[in-house]
């Protein structure tokens, strides 16, 4: 962001805690914040009458929760929940609108960050349909990894088979087999990656594809 725009920004910056679990929006309301994650990470999920989901995308310090607000909806029909802790940024709805008329290079870059984010969405389903969970489990490994300093991810086989949208047996199968291939270490809810060259090497497609994109619209990110 060039410097002049982010001069106007800094002051209409809060900086805020996002634990573990914290609800940004649900389906349906208004939204009155656009959030931008630094250390946090923040799961789109749909949820269904039955009480199931699925996730559809996540975000970490690469983007920003609260595109519906760019599109000129306001609302989306989806969750958006902290999957792990951290920090973030948020800015009220009115000042990042006003932002996005006022600034060009604001609006580029908001509209390639939306394009990828779209890219990952329509590559979630792709994978859900056409790929075993093992791979599908990969995919969601990776993009995690992406978004934090280390090799851990803290997460108890229960939640991951809830953003999955499968029974947490499957998971289970999924882990074990990985953890016998020596590529990673998995006990009460942490998950350390021991190999991630390996790991990669067994990821379908959908996470390269992912990736790729994100580092052509967003060269300065870094992700992974």
């Amino acid at each position: 962001m060039p410097r002049a725009e982010w001069q106007r920004w800094k002051p209409q910056l809060e900086l805020v805690d996002l634990p573990l679990g914290k609800v940004l929006y649900e389906p349906s309301a208004q939204q009155t914040f656009v959030y931008f994650p630094t250390s946090a990470i923040v799961s789109l999920l749909y949820l269904l009458e039955d009480g199931s989901s699925a996730e559809m995308a996540v975000v970490g310090f690469e983007g920003l929760v609260g595109i519906p607000i760019l599109m000129g909806g306001g609302s989306t029909p989806s969750h958006a929940v902290v999957q792990s802790a951290g920090m973030g940024y948020r800015l009220r709805a009115n000042a990042f609108k006003n932002e996005f008329e006022l600034s060009s290079p604001v609006k580029h870059l908001m509209l390639r960050y939306t394009q990828a984010l779209i890219t990952q969405m329509s590559q979630t389903a792709a994978c859900n349909r056409h790929h075993s969970l093992e791979k599908q489990f990969i995919r969601w490994l990776l993009l995690r990894l992406d978004r934090l300093p280390g090799n851990e991810v803290v997460m108890t086989q229960e939640l991951i088979a809830h953003m999955l949208g499968v029974r947490r047996e499957s998971v289970t199968e999924a882990a074990h087999k990985l953890q016998a291939a020596g590529q990673i270490r998995y006990t009460r809810g942490h998950i350390w990656v021991l190999d991630r060259p390996r790991l990669e090497e067994g990821a379908c497609e959908c996470y390269r594809v992912v990736k790729k994109e994100l580092d052509r619209l967003i060269p300065d990110c870094e992700t992974g």
